[in-house]
C-alpha cells in the first residue's frame, strides 16, 4: 500500500528523502517499489515530488486532527514503518491513515498541475454544469479527476491481493479521494467598473486541505464495521468485506470502513505499536477525549507551571509598524501521570 512502502516509508518523513521535493527523483532508488509503480515513477516522475508532499500533508493533518486523542497520529524515527504496528491491524486509524495520504496525494498533484509545475498537467477543461448568469468559465479549474487518476494507480498498486486487507486499503484510498471530489467548489473573481462585479470570473477549486481533514475525521468516527467473507472463485480463495450490523446502513463509497478493533493506547505496547499516554499534556477544563480524565485514562494528571515570554502592551505607530513590550506569563500545564 501507498503507507506500507512509497512515499509514506520513503519520502514523507525520512531525513534521507526529506529533501525529495526539490531534488531529481531517481525511480530505481526508491525501496519497496512493485512493478506497476516503478513504471508509473518512471512515466509521472515530473509529478514525483508532488506525490511525496501530498503523503507529507497527509500525515501533518493526521497529527492536526488527532492531537488530543489517545492515539495522536505519532510517527516513528528511525524506521522504515514511520507509524510502527499500529497500522498492521486493520482498525479504523488504519482506515483514517490510508484515507487522508490518498487524498493528500490526489491533493498535492493537482494543485501543482494547476500552478504549471508539470508539462504532463494543467487545468481542467472539462467543466461540469453550464454557466450560471452574471458569470463565465474562467481561471483555472483544478482537474482533480487527475490528481485522483495518479494517487489510485499509485497507492492502489500494491492492493491486488484477494484478500480482506487489500479490500479495506483500496475502499479507504478511494474514500479519501471521493471527499475532494464531494468538496470541489466555485471560487469567483469579480470584473467591472470600481469593482463592481457586473460579470464573474468563476473557476472550480478545491478547498483548504484542513477541510478535507476535518470532513474525514468525521467519516473516522462513523466508521463501518465489517466482517470478513471468504468466496470460493476460479482463481482461488477471495476475502470481501461485509457490514457487520445489518441494521445500519451499508457504507457507501464515501464512508471509511474497517473490522479489527483498536487498541486503547492507554499504555506502551511495542506490539500494537501504542505509546500510551503518559506525560501527554492534557485539557483539565474538558470533559471530552481531550480531557484529563479520559485521555489519562483514569490514572490521573500533574499540573505544573511554564513562565513564556510573549509579546504584549503593541501599539500601532503611524506609519506604519507596531512596537510591543515583553511580558512574562504564567501558565498551568497539566500532563497525565
Amino acid at each position: 500500500s501507498l503507507l506500507d512502502f512509497f512515499p509514506l516509508r520513503s519520502l514523507a518523513i525520512g531525513h534521507q528523502y526529506s529533501s525529495l521535493g526539490t531534488q531529481p527523483i531517481l525511480c530505481g532508488s526508491i525501496p519497496g517499489l512493485v512493478p506497476k509503480q516503478l513504471r508509473f515513477c518512471r512515466n509521472y516522475v515530473e509529478i514525483m515530488p508532488s506525490v511525496a508532499e501530498g503523503v507529507k500533508i497527509g500525515i501533518q493533518e493526521c497529527q492536526h486532527q488527532f492531537r488530543g486523542r489517545r492515539w495522536n497520529c505519532t510517527t516513528v524515527n528511525d524506521s522504515l514503518a514511520i507509524f510502527g504496528p499500529v497500522l498492521d491491524k486493520a482498525t479504523r486509524e488504519s482506515a483514517f491513515v490510508h484515507a487522508i495520504a490518498s487524498a493528500g496525494v490526489a491533493f498535492a498533484v493537482t494543485r501543482s498541475c494547476a500552478e504549471g509545475s508539470a508539462t504532463i498537467c494543467g487545468c481542467d477543461t472539462r467543466h461540469k454544469g453550464s454557466p450560471g448568469e452574471g458569470w463565465k468559465w474562467g481561471g483555472c479549474s483544478e482537474d482533480v479527476e487527475f490528481g485522483s487518476m495518479v494517487s489510485r494507480e499509485f497507492a492502489d498498486a500494491r492492493e491486488n491481493r484477494p484478500d480482506a486487507r487489500s479490500a479495506m486499503n483500496r475502499h479507504n484510498n478511494e474514500a479519501g479521494r471521493t471527499s475532494i471530489i464531494e468538496l470541489m467548489h466555485l471560487k469567483c473573481k469579480c470584473h467591472g467598473l470600481s469593482g463592481s462585479c457586473e460579470v464573474k470570473t468563476c473557476w472550480w477549486s478545491q478547498p483548504d486541505f484542513r477541510v478535507i481533514g476535518d470532513y474525514l475525521k468525521d467519516k473516522y468516527d462513523s466508521a463501518s464495521e465489517m466482517v470478513v467473507e471468504k468466496h470460493r472463485e476460479s482463481r482461488g480463495w477471495v476475502e470481501t468485506l461485509r457490514p457487520k450490523y445489518n441494521f445500519f446502513k451499508a457504507p457507501t463509497e464515501k464512508d471509511l470502513v474497517y473490522y479489527e478493533n483498536s487498541p486503547n493506547f492507554c499504555e506502551p505496547n511495542p506490539e500494537t505499536g501504542s505509546f500510551g499516554t503518559r506525560d501527554r499534556i492534557c485539557n483539565v477544563t474538558s470533559h471530552g477525549i481531550d480531557g484529563c480524565d479520559l485521555l489519562c485514562c483514569g490514572r490521573g494528571h500533574n499540573t505544573r507551571t511554564e513562565k513564556r515570554k510573549e509579546k504584549c502592551h503593541c501599539i500601532f505607530h503611524w506609519c506604519c509598524y507596531v512596537r510591543c513590550q515583553e511580558c512574562i506569563r504564567v501558565y498551568d500545564v497539566h500532563t497525565c501521570k
